[in-house]
């Protein structure tokens, strides 16, 4: 299957374009297929880097390759049970979803396990989801190096030491919202990015590329690369 391929010819610690990724792990997954292309099409419109797995040792592998970020799981019912057992302890598992034609089936073992956020048989809600999972990472994945450590978390400790938090550490948490807002199908912005980028006379080569390479990354992603 060429899912199974594709994971095989992975290069050792596998680097992810963004902070996260997901791996969509189905005994019977064929990309040939109507249904399984319609579902890898709905999950990349939320996360760019979508793989397929065919079993728990390859999805086991795959985690293993990945050098950093999270990964966020997609398992069928009739592997799922074995699968989670085995992952569930990765802190680099963030969150599991079981998606299957009998939700009854499975439901009683899945509240067993904390990072398992739901048992589906439609892939609309857990896209839905995921939005919402892969915002938190991107939140999380912007730096805030000049706020010192020690002030964060003597806030943590004390609720009332939030009001003495430097004016810094507030404008890069608005700063980090504003980021997360950026609209990065703008085709106006990446034509004035453009004009820009000419007028400061970078080669057309990278230009291209960019423009290319764009919408395949998130902003938090340009903004920390």
């Amino acid at each position: 299957m060429s899912g199974r391929k594709s994971a095989a010819a992975m290069p050792p610690r596998r680097r992810m374009a963004q902070n996260y990724l997901v791996i969509w792990v189905d005994g019977n997954i064929d990309e040939n297929n109507n249904d399984c292309r319609s579902t890898l099409a709905q999950l990349r419109a939320v996360v760019s880097d979508v793989n397929v797995c065919t079993s728990p040792e390859q999805c086991v592998h795959f985690l293993n390759e990945i050098d950093d970020g999270k990964a966020f799981i997609i398992s069928s019912g009739a592997l799922g049970q074995s699968l989670v057992n085995d992952i569930h302890s990765l802190p680099k598992v963030d969150a599991i979803y079981i998606f299957c034609g009998n939700k009854a089936r499975h439901e009683s073992w899945a509240k067993e396990w904390p990072k398992i956020r739901g048992v589906f048989t439609s892939i609309k809600p857990i896209c839905e989801s995921l939005k919402k999972v892969a915002h938190e990472c991107d939140h999380d994945s912007i730096p805030m190096s000049f706020v010192p450590k020690r002030c964060t978390s003597d806030v943590a400790s004390n609720k009332e030491n939030i009001n003495q938090l430097p004016p810094a550490y507030m404008y890069s948490v608005i700063f980090k919202d504003i980021v997360l807002e950026i609209n990065d199908g703008n085709a106006k912005s990446i034509k004035a990015l453009e004009i820009y980028c000419k007028k400061k006379e970078i080669p057309d080569t990278e230009i291209n590329e960019l423009k290319r390479k764009y919408h395949q990354k998130s902003p938090v992603w340009w903004y920390t690369c």
